[in-house]
């Protein structure tokens, strides 16, 4: 039950101070429950009628047409909003299209209030209260009808919900612009690399010409320490572990999130005992268990140690390999792919043996080339974090006004 106390949200706009009225939601909207059609109706023709069925058929707040049927059953109409009312219940999204509703969903004739308003009530769980169902989840008729909602004047609403609307449209544009962006970068790094047996990429910068040479791996690393994996578990297991110490261990945490920060420590006496083991500012380390292949640049501010059994460091030859563009390269879905070869006699993906990997016939520019590659990638990397945290602070912003915009 909605708190009676409570009915002015903590934040509004200026010139509203009348209470919020409870009202039931089937008493402010209309609601048309989903009937699916026989299934032998359903089509793969775009011509058809779109078919709503559940959240599988909403993104970002839309519906996404993927079923088409030519069975006409309970409808709705272009601007209704589609609730799912089986699992996961509560999602919503709005219908660009006149759709035939199927049974996994409801449609309700709302403005952008009342949408905002359903968003934040999938967002606090309130329809898991009312969710029947062990193994499949739903609610019904008159858990949606019977729903108690808090609802301003007409005004109010129109100006919550024309502020929402704003915010979500700036979701979508840094959205549409992170998504162009990865694709960008997808696009340029098939194009600037050469295909399987040239010579040549398709797309490069003014003034290279020359073919790309082909070397071994192991030739871009040091020829002294290029590829070595982390010590046996019993040369660094938990029991040499300590409180407090200038000496850390690295794991594979760090290079599949690529944040530097530790849990363990070990002393002094250990750190040089294992110092084969001890990575530096420049070293590249790769996670080799479960999350498999993720490789991160160690930066240059890390405190002294060494890495564990899960984690292999990888240290290049600063003459031959420039360090940006091996960076990039090594993330490229490409070498992903190398790296993590599933098994053709299971499921499982393993990561290939380093003695493989050492002596794979690569393709690479020479030292110049390298250099400006890596330099594009770097920047359209900004880039994309630039966007990235521009759309994780819009939706921090919309959850925390959702909170206190709304009773």
């Amino acid at each position: 039950m909605i708190e009676k106390q409570k009915k002015q949200p903590e934040i509004r706009f200026n010139g509203f101070t009348d209470d919020w009225e409870q009202r039931k939601l089937g008493e402010v909207v209309k609601i048309t429950m989903g009937q699916s059609p026989d299934s032998k109706n359903y089509t793969d023709n775009s011509k058809d009628y779109i078919l709503v069925q559940g959240n599988a058929d909403m993104k970002n707040g839309h519906v996404v047409p993927r079923v088409w049927t030519t069975q006409v059953t309970k409808e709705a109409d272009v601007g209704d909003l589609i609730l799912s009312v089986r699992a996961p219940v509560g999602d919503i999204g709005k219908s660009d299209y006149h759709v035939v509703l199927g049974r996994g969903v409801a449609a309700i004739k709302g403005n952008e209030f009342i949408f905002q308003y359903l968003v934040k009530m999938k967002i606090t769980g309130y329809w898991t209260r009312y969710s029947t169902g062990s193994t499949f989840e739903s609610i019904n008729s008159n858990n949606i009808k019977e729903a108690e909602v808090l609802v301003p004047i007409e005004v109010e609403q129109d100006k919550i919900g024309n502020l929402f609307s704003n915010v979500d449209n700036l979701i979508t544009l840094h959205q549409r612009e992170y998504d162009n962006l990865k694709s960008l970068k997808k696009t340029l790094l098939t194009k600037m690399f050469p295909k399987k047996g040239e010579s040549k990429p398709e797309l490069r910068f003014e003034g290279f010409t020359d073919s790309w040479e082909q070397r071994k791996f192991s030739n871009l690393l040091d020829k002294n320490d290029g590829i070595r994996r982390g010590p046996f578990g019993s040369a660094l297991k938990k029991a040499f572990f300590v409180p407090e110490s200038e000496y850390v261990v690295y794991e594979q945490q760090n290079a599949i999130y690529d944040r530097y920060d530790t849990r363990y420590n070990i002393t002094e006496k250990k750190f040089k005992e294992l110092h084969r083991f001890a990575i530096f500012p420049g070293d590249f380390i790769m996670s080799g268990a479960g999350t498999i292949g993720r490789i991160s640049r160690v930066p240059e501010d890390i405190k002294q140690g060494v890495f564990n059994q899960a984690l292999i460091r990888m240290r290049i030859s600063s003459e031959i390999t420039d360090s940006e563009f091996f960076l990039q390269w090594m993330r490229s879905d490409d070498m992903q792919r190398k790296l993590t070869q599933a098994n053709p006699a299971s499921a499982m993906v393993n990561l290939v043996p380093m003695s493989e990997v050492k002596d794979w016939d690569v393709m690479v520019p020479n030292k110049d080339e390298q250099i400006v590659l890596g330099l594009l990638f770097r920047w359209l990397d900004n880039l994309i974090t630039l966007h990235q945290r521009e759309l994780d602070n819009l939706k921090t912003m919309k959850k925390t006004l959702l909170q206190k915009m709304f009773v």
